[in-house]
């Protein structure tokens, strides 16, 4: 080992077929800009957490496999600290959306919690977080000091790189990226009812979701498990993103479509305000006629549409993926010497 490099573990949970993990992108990212800096080691956990068992097996082999460096806990499995040493434990946390699932019985969904946040929060040396949304809410659920708590956002791919396009005001195409309960898909179908457009919706649809679209008349295509290369062009080929999300950790197809330059309408709740800044037209997500007239107004408007991509421009600057590494890289600094 290198000994001028710090020795970082990154712990991550087992991949899923089908899926696309952007946590692990995202530390992909970190690891290779940090090349020169840290001496990086990746732990995948043997098993899916499906159940307590499988749990606590991937604690117990997280356990053994801790470093005496910095051990980083990403991507879900926040619990994988439990037997560790606390004062060599970096933790992410991208949301706490999960502290709202029910989980059987009331014991049940507390020893999920406390699995999942309380307990994990409590075993490690700092806590990073995406958004000051998340922050205020892991406070609040935990009740544990606030300077604990770092706000690292997540760093945009250069592949996500301007490419002007002359906005199609006679039928837009408007990109939908998620089919997750939280996207708010229906309510945006409702909204684009009657309106001359066409929706590109990335993710797999549900038959319920499949339902409205039909019902809607909504001239749409599906696509899903694509590369990001693909994602990227789905981007250059819309003229709108429509993100109007009921819940996020962070938000990051706003960052992405201000990085391609294109148009952006998303809510003004959780952490999208926060995210867009002043390059995105805010709506209600729980109004249909609200984010209908959102839609409306970015298609008749030309001056807003240029102003919403100038305002991206200096957006995006925000979240530069070397600014992000280097974050990361002072926090493993401080760690490892504790």
């Amino acid at each position: 080992m290198d000994n001028s490099r710090i020795p970082v573990a990154f712990f991550q949970r087992l991949p899923r077929p089908g899926f696309n993990f952007s946590m692990e992108a995202i530390f992909e990212d970190v690891r290779q800009r940090l090349a020169d800096r840290i001496e990086a080691t990746v732990f995948i956990s043997g098993k899916f957490n499906d159940g307590v068992r499988s749990k606590f097996f991937n604690v117990w082999e997280a356990g053994k496999r801790e470093i005496k460096g910095v051990n980083h806990i990403t991507g879900e499995v926040h619990f994988l600290n439990l037997l560790m040493n606390a004062r060599r434990v970096i933790l992410t946390i991208h949301d706490c959306r999960f502290m709202d699932r029910k989980a059987g019985s009331y014991f049940q969904s507390v020893m999920m919690k406390w699995l999942y946040l309380k307990g994990p929060v409590r075993k490690a040396a700092v806590v990073t977080t995406v958004s000051h949304t998340t922050r205020a809410d892991i406070i609040r659920y935990t009740n544990c000091d606030p300077e604990k708590i770092v706000v690292i956002p997540v760093g945009i791919s250069d592949k996500f790189r301007p490419a002007p396009k002359v906005f199609n005001t006679k039928r837009p195409d408007i990109l939908q990226i998620g089919t997750g309960d939280n996207k708010n898909l229906e309510r945006l179908v409702r909204a684009l009812k009657d309106i001359p457009c066409h929706l590109t919706i990335i993710g797999k649809l549900s038959a319920e979701q499949e339902k409205e679209l039909l019902q809607s008349g909504v001239e749409y295509t599906n696509q899903y498990n694509l590369s990001q290369s693909e994602v990227v062009t789905a981007y250059e080929n819309c003229d709108m993103l429509a993100f109007v999300s009921l819940f996020e950790g962070f938000g990051m197809p706003i960052i992405e479509a201000n990085s391609v330059e294109r148009v952006v309408l998303t809510s003004n709740i959780s952490s999208m305000p926060e995210v867009a800044a002043d390059a995105a037209l805010l709506v209600d997500p729980y109004k249909v006629e609200d984010i209908r007239r959102g839609v409306l107004r970015l298609i008749a408007d030309g001056s807003l549409r240029q102003k919403l991509i100038d305002n991206g421009r200096r957006n995006r600057k925000r979240f530069q993926p070397e600014n992000i590494a280097q974050q990361y890289y002072e926090l493993y600094q401080m760690v490892g010497q504790s």
